[in-house]
């Protein structure tokens, strides 16, 4: 049986509809795929890039308040979010572009 990703703490179901988007459907899905794969998903399927969103998956999926982030943890938190934003995000495609890279139909730009 597999728990909804709004069951994760501080994840509430707009998170839960991006999950959906990039074909994250449970929490255990999002448990093994780990923030950074998960938020890589996230982005190439159209979601923005957005640095407290990010914390925030890193911090729930430690079972960790939201605001718990500080200090040095947080600047290389950073660091992974903007490489993750180099690497997965495509400012120029559109979502409906990334929709249709996400099912085949085009190659994804860069």
């Amino acid at each position: 049986m597999s728990n909804p990703v709004s069951s994760i703490r501080n994840l509430g179901p707009a998170y839960e509809q991006a999950c959906a988007r990039a074909g994250i459907h449970s929490a255990e899905e999002l448990r093994d795929l780990g923030a950074d794969a998960a938020y890589a998903m996230l982005l190439r399927t159209g979601s923005k890039p957005h640095f407290i969103g990010y914390y925030v998956l890193v911090m729930a999926l430690q079972g960790r308040p939201w605001n718990d982030c500080k200090g040095k943890e947080k600047a290389e938190l950073r660091k992974r979010f903007d490489a993750l934003v180099a690497s997965s995000y495509d400012k120029g495609r559109s979502e409906f572009e990334a929709a249709l890279d996400a099912i085949g139909v085009i190659e994804r730009r860069g």
